[in-house]
């Protein structure tokens, strides 16, 4: 059982439970948080029960809930997994994303499988294996364009969700084809401490020894957004449209499943055909603005074909929104001409150089207005600020009249985000009739639930007939403190003219009862997702050999693919084999095209074709010296560096309680 094929889901992101819950409020269909281990955020952990706490919460709503386990699991965690996975699926948890094999190999409880983006999914080769091995939802690699994702759809069973990430942070590499930040601290990325090594800065040579780039964040990307993508995507196939964060704040939680859960319902309002996953509307007391929260500035990534300005070179943090220019430099205060208020504790940002330079506004003030002109020659009023920072001016280099100011942090508006913001509401009808020896309410929501509840009571002629079905009314509707909204009330009497008077007190117990019904009918219908059976006899794996690029670090995922027809199988990189140089990353982000250096943008060009070839270049941060390679049939750049000694020399992550044995041979079957 997946999503259907007319289903929509927007899928958020939680570091805690609680954020969890303001993401279902604020219109998620479903959300996926770590649990006490073997998820791919070692610092957004959380305890079975808080994870069952907020799949309570969710499925009120129908949401739901899915639990990171995507690390790459050591033989001695097997047995922890496991026993991990049968408390999710007691704790009522609705389905694992996985990286690692073994879990398809382990006797676990019938719990639905997702393929996490670590499987590195972007050829319908391995779609099509995954889709059949029991994978009911599959995440789809990011760096896919339309065409690839629609052959994907095309090509897999219509009962397999297609998942694509639509907004946050970009890994520079293909996901769980990064291995830098194990090579140069011990600290894997597949095993949930990736030290972000593509945010440092880097220079950039070429064969010769030329400086093509220098002191910039070459590995650093920009952050994602298919917000003018969604109907492409849709119509591609995509199913369950995912947001990253989930090392991100409440705020950025809110407001990013707000933006898009806007953006889906447009779709939904467009194209009948299609429904959300969940129930209930969802209405925000703020105006969403991605803007707003943490970012690196935009791309839509490879979706609508490859571009050269996918690198957030300058800086790999929030610069935030332009807001004004620097009138005047005081002792401890400068003034601003500002386009937008300001507020006390904004967080202000100015470029220096090649660095980024932050601040706080300790205190504003508003000292006036000035009238100006904008890039278009209309005229523009200003408002004139004086601020006070909480830094000294001297240690504010490179501030002075006429640099340009951003906010990167609008205090105003995170306060409001920091209250109540949004409030879900799932419509229903109401029908009061009499009854022989009383009243009934029967409720019916949206999705067609329905309960039935009674009281006896004696009846008595309303004095004031008009006022009495009126005051019925309004009180039946009293719906505030539940999770439902009245949208129809119907009031049938047995005789027409004659309404009958029922005290406040007895239709606050009957709209109760009915209400405590209905939600227990809800519980009932919602369905147990089941992992998808995989095929038999067992389908064959599109490749014969595996490197260590196919992260297999346990004995199970070794026999995964022994039985689907793998005949040779490298260690997973942090197992500690590859001694010498390898690919620490692959990645589709090419540095030769971002300085228009590729073979493929010299050709055509007069007296340039054939001059350009795709040498190797050389990445530097301080000591360390990478490779980059080229291939250009594929479009991909490669990293290569070596795992420093004293890592290559320490016990492999997890080894301590059970060596591990790998070794490049031949299994026998």
């Amino acid at each position: 059982m997946s999503l259907a094929a007319h289903q929509l889901e927007l899928l958020s992101p939680a570091r805690s439970a609680e954020i969890g819950r303001e993401a279902v409020l604020h219109g998620a269909d479903a959300v996926y948080i770590g649990g006490p281990a073997f998820g791919a955020r070692t610092n957004a952990e959380n305890t079975v029960s808080e994870i069952a706490g907020l799949v309570e919460f969710a499925h009120r709503y129908g949401s739901r809930i899915m639990v990171t386990l995507n690390t790459i699991l050591h033989d001695s965690e097997l047995d922890a997994a496991r026993r991990l996975v049968r408390e999710y699926y007691d704790a009522g948890v609705d389905a694992l994303i996985v990286q690692d094999m073994a879990l398809l190999e382990m006797d676990l409880p019938p719990i639905q499988l997702h393929a996490s983006t670590q499987c590195d999914i972007r050829t319908v080769e391995k779609a099509k294996f995954l889709s059949q091995v029991g994978f009911s939802q599959i995440v789809l690699a990011r760096e896919l364009t339309l065409d690839k994702i629609r052959a994907i759809h095309d090509a897999i069973d219509p009962a397999i969700a297609l998942e694509f990430f639509i907004h946050g942070a970009l890994c520079v590499a293909f996901s769980g084809n990064c291995y830098i930040s194990h090579a140069h601290s011990g600290r894997s990325a597949n095993r949930g401490s990736c030290s972000q090594d593509c945010r440092l800065p880097y220079t950039l040579e070429d064969a010769q020894g030329r400086v093509v780039a220098y002191d910039k964040h070459l590995l650093s990307m920009k952050d994602n957004d298919q917000s003018a993508n969604l109907r492409a995507l849709v119509d591609a196939g995509i199913r369950s449209f995912k947001i990253e964060g989930r090392y991100k704040d409440m705020s950025y939680v809110k407001n990013i499943t707000a933006h898009y859960r806007l953006l889906l319902d447009e779709i939904l309002n467009e194209r009948p055909e299609l429904a959300k996953s969940s129930h209930g509307a969802s209405v925000f007391g703020f105006t969403p603005e991605t803007d707003k929260t943490f970012n690196r500035s935009a791309t839509d990534y490879f979706v609508t074909g490859r571009k050269i300005d996918i690198g957030a070179f300058d800086a790999p943090t929030h610069v935030g929104l332009p807001l004004g220019t620097v009138t005047k430099i005081g002792p401890d205060w400068f003034e601003l001409a500002a386009i937008e208020p300001l507020a006390n504790s904004d967080g202000l940002t100015y470029m220096n150089k090649r660095e980024v330079r932050g601040m706080q506004a300790n205190v504003v003030k508003k000292l006036g207005t000035r009238q100006d002109e904008d890039h278009a020659g209309n005229r523009i009023e200003l408002g004139v600020w004086r601020v006070e920072p909480n830094q000294a001016m001297k240690e504010l280099a490179g501030l002075r009249v006429g640099t340009a100011i951003s906010r990167n942090r609008d205090h105003a508006w995170e306060q409001a985000l920091l209250k109540k913001s949004s409030e879900r509401r799932i419509a229903v009808d109401l029908l009061f009739a009499e009854t022989s020896d009383g009243f009934s309410l029967t409720l019916t929501d949206e999705t067609g639930a329905c309960a039935y509840v009674a009281i006896d009571h004696d009846k008595q002629p309303a004095q004031q007939a008009e006022r009495a079905e009126s005051g019925l009314r309004d009180n039946l509707a009293k719906l505030g403190t539940t999770i439902f909204s009245a949208r129809e009330i119907d009031v049938v009497w047995a005789q027409p003219s004659q309404p009958l008077f029922l005290p406040a007190s007895a239709v606050n117990t009957l709209r109760r009862d009915g209400v405590a019904a209905l939600e227990a009918e809800r519980l009932a219908r919602l369905p147990r997702w089941t992992r998808t059976p995989a095929v038999q006899p067992p389908v064959a794996y599109p490749e014969t050999s595996l490197s260590y690029l196919a992260n297999v670090y346990n004995d199970a995922a070794r026999a995964f693919y022994t039985k689907h027809g793998v005949g040779l199988i490298d260690a997973a990189y942090e197992a500690h084999e590859e001694d010498g140089e390898v690919s620490v990353m692959v990645t589709k982000h090419c540095l030769r095209f971002s300085f228009n250096l590729c073979p493929k943008q010299a050709k055509g060009v007069q007296g340039v074709q054939g001059q350009v070839r795709a040498e190797p270049m050389t990445l530097i941060n301080g000591n360390e010296r990478m490779t980059l390679r080229f291939d250009c049939k594929p479009c991909e750049m490669h990293v290569v560096s070596k795992m420093k000694k004293h890592i290559f020399n320490s016990p492999p992550p997890s080894t301590v309680e059970s060596p591990l044995t790998f070794h490049r041979v031949r299994p026998t079957h």
